[in-house]
């Protein structure tokens, strides 16, 4: 008999038992990680094809008039939206415009306490 014709025991019932049970656990705990990558996939192509049914409206030249005296402090991308920062004479105001149509979004003004 040499070192490689090592005899294994039979396992006891409860050890066969034991087996069972952790196999079975590894089987739940494998299918579940399938499913969580079969999500995040499914999430992922959704997000990078989502957008190709989008219209995209052609934009000419844009011309936004500014109140007189006003100065760019500085322009920005934020999301979908187009960021710019505006001095107006001592009084910070921020334009946001949308980046696809260029139409004005929003303003916020900023002004110091009297």
């Amino acid at each position: 008999m040499t070192t490689s014709d090592t005899a294994v025991p039979e396992p006891t019932p409860e050890q066969a038992a034991l087996f069972a049970r952790v196999r079975r656990m590894m089987l739940i705990a494998g299918l579940t990680t399938a499913l969580a990558v079969c999500a995040v996939l499914i999430a992922v192509g959704y997000r990078l094809f989502k957008s190709e049914g989008r219209v995209v409206e052609a934009v000419g030249d844009v011309t936004a008039i500014l109140p007189k005296g006003a100065k760019i402090v500085s322009t920005g991308i934020a999301g979908d939206r187009l960021v710019v920062t505006l001095d107006l004479g001592g009084v910070v105001e921020i334009r946001t415009f949308d980046a696809r149509t260029l139409k004005p979004t929003g303003k916020l003004k900023f002004a110091n306490e009297p």
